[in-house]
């Protein structure tokens, strides 16, 4: 197999793979220490270099750290920071060192290329106090990219406020506000983008409703738009939308198992959608918008 084409992620001098991984699903005890450990050097054997995690993971810093140690030049981290140390308040310029320094400590790195505010809300990035403590951070060495993880107002903020050289953001078929509100604006500044929920958290595997499951809100939404195609189809034409949306640098799907992270790649590697199914594909969202925001 081939490997992922690598982008250029915005003005940041770094190149990530098309496809990412997004390491939530390490975090818990579903898989063993071994399994974790042969799903992470697989994924970096595939090619795919951008890893991205977050304090809220539960294991997932603490299992790259322990088993990728020895391959840290080989991929791109990213991870997100803000809130949930003992002894700091959250959101404040403390909590943000402090989270610096426990994600070097807990993935054994003297750096972090991506380090995002995990939706920090409006205000607190206008009061610029948290910004400042990243910036120092970017300055010391310890932090490559100061980014922001997010959606909607202060998504929008962060884009237009000129701190930020990457973002991460909901894209996919059920949520595609940014593709005409920001992305336009990353590709003009040069933001890196990573996209999440490619997929939409594959809300179309459900017959019916999936009353307060997290891929509620997208299935009423495709609903709406009354996409008439086979599931199985359906994940091919959602990870290409979203992997070749202009503005998009790479889209992190969460996996398991790495023979569905195989399968993701050899999807991507298709290559973009016919020109006239992603028209079909934006006017479906345009013409039945309810509204709809971004999921943070």
């Amino acid at each position: 197999m081939n490997f992922p084409l690598l982008r250029e992620f915005g003005s940041t001098g770094l190149q990530v793979s098309a496809l990412g991984f997004g390491a939530g699903h390490i975090g818990g005890n579903e898989l063993t220490e071994a399994e974790a450990a042969k799903l992470l050097h697989g994924l970096l054997d595939l090619g795919i270099n951008l890893i991205d995690t977050a304090r809220g993971y539960g294991l997932s810093e603490e299992r790259i750290g322990r088993h990728l140690q020895q391959r840290r030049h080989e991929f791109v981290l990213s991870t997100k920071i803000g809130y949930g140390i003992e002894g700091y308040d959250d959101w404040t310029s403390p909590i943000i060192t402090a989270g610096i320094d426990a994600a070097l400590q807990r993935m054994h790195t003297d750096y972090l290329d991506i380090v995002h505010f995990h939706s920090c809300p409006v205000e607190t990035l206008r009061a610029g106090e948290v910004i400042e403590a990243l910036e120092r951070a970017v300055q010391a060495g310890k932090v490559r990219v100061a980014a922001y993880s997010g959606d909607n107002a202060p998504l929008a903020w962060a884009v237009q406020s000129g701190h930020f050289g990457a973002i991460e953001c909901s894209v996919n078929l059920a949520d595609q506000r940014v593709i005409s509100q920001v992305l336009p604006q990353t590709q003009q500044r040069q933001i890196g983008v990573i996209a999440k929920r490619p997929v939409a958290n594959v809300a179309w595997r459900f017959a019916q409703r999936p009353v307060g499951d997290y891929a509620e809100v997208y299935w009423e939404r495709l609903q709406a738009m009354q996409l008439d195609f086979d599931p199985e189809r359906l994940l091919d034409i959602a990870l290409r939308f979203t992997a070749y949306t202009p503005g998009v640098h790479s889209c992190i799907v969460g996996s398991r198992s790495l023979e569905h992270m195989q399968h993701n790649l050899a999807l991507l590697q298709q290559g973009p959608l016919e020109p006239q199914l992603y028209a079909y594909l934006s006017s479906q969202f345009q013409t039945n918008d309810q509204g709809w925001v971004g999921q943070i």
